[in-house]
């Protein structure tokens, strides 16, 4: 890649005078615990995005979605988030074994603005609590246990400018299907059928199993 006439920044100097310093009230929404606000977001929300990093810094972020209200509150500094069957590529757990720092974004469906929590976090075996953390007869394995440091309300500027939620903007068709892209990447072996099958209704009734 040629890079040219880029001209990149590389102190914080540099960055405040292009784009300038936060507004009080920015800086002030910042809190170290849980509102009874961001409970009742939590209790609505049913996906969110797990930012995570390893001992040298390379980066994951992971979906985890449920019924909304599946981030157990334990109390105003600490929540839990429970582990479903996934791919087991265990990226963000192995992540946290290494670095316990994450953050997380909590998405309400047609809202735009959003929740963000930054904590430690520690991967959890078992708990009594995990009886509380049932979905269609799936008890976690494991869970992740957060311990808050910051939390406050993102305005919905990303969203507005994304449209995201507005349906005269998905166009879903455009992209190539999840078959084909399985067959391009993951499972060259199976046939397009196979695949059109195997992400067909009968996938969406295997999500906890």
């Amino acid at each position: 890649m040629d890079l040219t006439g880029v001209t990149e920044l590389s102190t914080e100097d540099e960055l405040r005078e292009l784009l300038g310093h936060p507004l009080p009230n920015v800086v002030r929404k910042e809190r170290a615990a849980l509102h009874e606000l961001d409970r009742q977001w939590l209790a609505h929300s049913p996906f969110c995005l797990v930012a995570t990093a390893d001992a040298q810094g390379r980066c994951d972020v992971s979906p985890k979605g449920d019924p909304a209200g599946f981030t157990l509150v334990l109390d105003d500094r600490t929540i839990v988030v429970p582990e479903r069957p996934g791919n087991r590529r265990a990226d963000g757990f192995r992540n946290i074994l290494a670095n316990p720092h994450v953050g997380l974004i909590y998405v309400i469906p047609g809202r735009g603005d959003t929740l963000r929590i930054n904590g430690r976090a520690r991967l959890l075996r078992d708990a009594p609590f995990f009886d509380e953390m049932i979905v269609k007869g799936h008890r976690p394995r494991l869970a992740i246990l957060v311990e808050i440091d910051e939390v406050y309300h993102h305005c919905s500027k990303a969203f507005l400018r994304s449209k995201l939620w507005d349906p005269q903007t998905w166009t879903p068709e455009e992209m190539a299907p999840r078959p084909v892209i399985a067959q391009t990447f993951e499972r060259p072996d199976d046939s397009l059928e196979e695949l059109a099958r195997y992400y067909g209704p009968e996938y969406a009734r295997k999500l906890y199993t």
